[in-house]
């Protein structure tokens, strides 16, 4: 059964609007504070649920229209629709320009489009609005790494290192680019 693109936008209309009126639902910095605290622990048992919990509170923009363009553009990207997650996110951050989050997923979809300038364009003003997020600074690290700047993506890493020490792979990561950075190439 085909549902016509009518009826659907309808559906998308009265979802945003119903999800308008249950009020806005913004990131907790006291509640992010508690979690970055809980992810230095040196024997942290749960990383994982930690780990969710701070991307939870990073994902609330305090707007349903602009968590529905989330939504749609983090979709796009695992559809592999890079072109299409940049439209929703562009337009995402068209309409909340304060919001991180949406700047981390762009520079994502950018970088997973090759169009590594832009990326780091979006994740420099990821980290000036959200100077904690780990996410956006491995994915720079990760992005000099590919275009051969291993002493900042080194920088990078350690900088995601510094704030989440349990992000999985990152310690290797450091530690690889340590041996080939000081000329102790493995």
């Amino acid at each position: 059964m085909m549902v016509s693109r009518t009826v659907l936008n309808i559906f998308v209309t009265a979802f945003v609007s119903i999800m308008a009126l249950s009020g806005p639902s913004y990131a907790d910095e006291a509640k992010l504070d508690e979690l970055y605290t809980q992810l230095a622990e040196p024997e942290l048992q749960d990383v994982e649920a930690i780990e969710r919990k701070i991307w939870a509170e990073w994902s609330k923009s305090g707007s349903a229209s602009m968590d529905l363009l989330l939504m749609r553009g983090r979709r796009a990207m695992e559809a592999g629709d890079f072109s299409k997650a940049i439209e929703h996110l562009t337009a995402l951050i068209d309409h909340a320009p304060e919001f991180a989050e949406g700047w981390n997923a762009r520079a994502t979809a950018f970088f997973n489009a090759e169009q590594y300038g832009l990326s780091i364009a979006d994740i420099q003003r990821t980290l000036a609005l959200n100077p904690n997020h780990f996410g956006a600074m491995q994915g720079l690290g990760r992005i000099m790494e590919e275009l051969g700047n291993d002493a900042d993506a080194l920088t990078a890493y350690k900088a995601a290192a510094a704030i989440h020490p349990h992000r999985e792979g990152l310690k290797e990561t450091i530690e690889r680019l340590e041996k080939k950075v000081s000329g102790q190439d493995i």
